[in-house]
């Protein structure tokens, strides 16, 4: 299923998604999902490091 988001966003970064879609032969609307999806996986991998960054650790000699 497919949703439609409308957002306003600054013309000359328009522009430069449109000239980087077309010198690479991508299509606008997949260019900008993947950025969305790369973003929202960046804030997970942000949030799972915070996670990982309390628990406690052991010396590397320990784990080999």
């Amino acid at each position: 299923m497919q949703a439609q988001l409308a957002t306003r966003i600054e013309s000359k970064i328009k522009r430069a998604v449109r000239r980087a879609c077309r010198s690479r032969g991508l299509k606008m609307n997949r260019f900008i999902e993947d950025a969305l999806l790369d973003k929202l996986e960046e804030l997970e991998d942000i949030k799972d490091l915070k996670k990982i960054q309390g628990e406690p650790r052991r010396p590397l000699e320990e784990v080999c």
